[in-house]
């Protein structure tokens, strides 16, 4: 997808502070997953084509640089959030039946939903081998429990699949685990390994944990709202789920009890008739704009996060990553 002008600005100026670092995480990505067995390689090779913003590792290292300096332990943590992220990747993309992501083709749609399933596990595995690499055993403490929270953020989504009464709260708990969590966990890897106190290390949790609650939402904004042909992913797989996000939650909370049973019968139906008049019914409605709000304050809570940090390029960009997050086009 073409980047627009201010997020390649912002892109350039992470490559200009953190490249060098970035492309270390890199390296360690690809050395600790390569692999004699000719299939194995195969398929890592595919999901490197998956990677994208790596928002993640670029989370761990400014983090790091915003309240210290990058140490030798953040290349394999920012390698190991990767790791991590990519394996809900293909995870998701078995529950979501999605066929392409970042313009090529899933590994469930390549190959099968087994082989997806165990590839993402083999991503997990390593990650967890790669983080007991380091000298201390919180590392592996901390990407335990939000592993933890992850699963049972996608758990609490596929359970209230086909509720159409989910509340904003419940919708808020299941992005909060299935995104917000690894986030949360980068911000605060990247401050403790670099000497950060318990307080500021916490404060770059919550950073991380309110980004990604904005960026979620703004992705659940896309997905209802976007181009499949600029995404590079497949799109309304929320709605064909009947997975309600933030945007439907607010149009349903709005409409009067007739209409409200109209879209309710839409989301039932899932067939591309019903997601295109709810398309429409979202474009004429203020649900998505009261959505993309609700995100843009997440954004304003990743920013206060930051106010205990001294004033630094590392800071700005991390001020100016909560802009990227809710600012895509949709």
């Amino acid at each position: 997808m073409k980047q627009p002008a201010a997020a390649h600005h912002l892109l350039s100026r992470i490559e200009e502070l953190i490249g060098t670092e970035l492309l270390k995480v890199e390296m360690e990505f690809d050395r600790e997953l390569s692999h004699d067995e000719p299939f194995v390689r195969d398929l890592l090779s595919h999901i490197s084509r998956f990677r994208g913003k790596r928002l993640r590792p670029i989370l761990v290292l400014l983090a790091a640089q915003a309240v210290g300096e990058i140490r030798s332990e953040h290349t394999a943590l920012a390698a190991v959030s990767e790791m991590i992220h990519t394996a809900t990747l293909v995870h998701d993309d078995i529950l979501d039946e999605a066929e392409i992501r970042r313009h090529v083709a899933t590994v469930n749609n390549r190959w099968n939903n087994e082989t997806s399933v165990l590839l993402g596990d083999y991503l997990f595995t390593h990650a967890f081998h790669l983080a007991a690499s380091l000298d201390t055993t919180l590392a592996c403490r901390l990407i335990g429990a939000s592993t933890n929270r992850v699963c049972v953020g996608e758990l609490q989504q596929i359970h209230e699949r086909g509720n159409l009464d989910l509340s904003e709260d419940q919708y808020l708990s299941i992005i909060d685990g299935k995104t917000a969590e690894l986030c949360a966990l980068c911000g605060e890897l990247g401050a403790h390994y670099a000497g950060a106190d318990e307080t500021l290390s916490q404060a770059m949790r919550e950073y991380g944990r309110s980004l990604g609650l904005a960026f979620q939402i703004a992705d659940d904004l896309l997905d209802v709202m976007g181009d499949e042909a600029e995404t590079g992913k497949s799109l309304g797989s929320d709605l064909a789920k009947q997975k309600l996000t933030l945007p439907i939650i607010r149009l349903l909370e709005s409409a009067t009890p007739e209409r409200r049973e109209q879209i309710q019968e839409w989301l039932q139906l899932g067939d591309s008739q019903s997601r295109r008049l709810l398309k429409e019914e979202l474009q004429s409605s203020s649900a998505v704009e009261q959505a993309h709000q609700r995100a843009m304050e997440f954004a304003q809570q990743a920013r206060l996060s930051l106010s205990g940090l001294m004033e630094t390029p590392a800071r700005r960009l991390l001020e100016d990553l909560t802009e990227f997050a809710v600012q895509r086009t949709f």
